[in-house]
């Protein structure tokens, strides 16, 4: 379980999150949705401690996020950013095994190898494994950022927008991918997501901000709802009800 209690951020005169109280239960895949400026990224990226609240709290199954040492935080939650692009020039494998730091330190043992082939093999990414990352589409390369985190092997793992620059058929394979970690793994999966209709369907619950709050957060049914998600974005919507799914549209 993720709880958060008044977590707090400015830049300057700029509220980025406002008193945002929040708990998150473990297992599943919760979709964080909301207009540009609502503080999704900022709250994620205070939930793993890449940056500070100017108040509040953040505890993982009761372990206090901004207390813990590194190295046993890293071996319960990970992210991946939306700028996760490598400097080095680096292989898919030698990506995917960083993802071992926390437990090794760089000095791989034959049970991490085996983590970080089974990551591979999930990912269905084995045959790319001495690959150089800038010699990859971009769905394989996120798709190698992704078996990195996952070879982390942790309870809880965050994914800021990543979507990004993928087209539709890598983002449905993407979303696929996550979805079926939460479920076939015991993975608690937190998501920032632009599309509201791929938190529609693939979300099991979904948080909705706005101008740096929690502004509503429940069931798919209870969030993509027009007069909901007009008020969330300011925008007229309608949701339709396609093959057991909720699919909304603006106009």
């Amino acid at each position: 379980m993720i709880e958060i209690v008044s977590l707090s951020k400015a830049y300057g005169a700029s509220t980025v999150l406002d008193d945002v109280s929040l708990t998150l239960a473990k297992g599943g895949l919760t979709a964080i949705i909301g207009p540009n400026g609502a503080g999704k990224s900022t709250l994620l990226s205070i939930i793993a401690r890449l940056m500070l609240p100017d108040a509040g709290t953040v505890h993982l199954d009761g372990l206090d996020v901004f207390q813990t040492r590194g190295e046993m935080l890293a071996r319960r939650l990970s992210i991946l950013r939306q700028d996760n692009h490598m400097a080095a020039r680096l292989t898919v494998g030698d990506l995917v095994a960083f993802g071992r730091y926390p437990y090794s330190k760089g000095r791989l043992t034959i049970a991490d190898k085996t983590k970080i082939d089974k990551a591979l093999d999930y990912l269905k990414l084995s045959p790319l494994a001495d690959r150089y990352l800038d010699e990859l589409s971009g769905g394989q390369r996120q798709r190698a950022f992704v078996a990195m985190i996952l070879c982390q092997d942790t309870d809880f793992m965050l994914f800021d927008e990543p979507l990004n620059n993928l087209d539709i058929p890598h983002s449905v394979a993407m979303m696929s991918l996550l979805k079926q970690a939460s479920r076939d793994l015991g993975k608690t999966v937190v998501v920032v997501l632009h599309d509201i209709n791929f938190a529609s369907c693939y979300a099991d619950h979904i948080v909705a901000m706005r101008d740096g709050r929690v502004f509503r957060q429940g069931s798919v049914n209870d969030i993509i709802e027009a007069e909901m998600l007009g008020e969330i974005y300011q925008s007229p919507f309608k949701v339709h009800d396609l093959d057991g799914q909720r699919i909304a549209t603006f106009y």
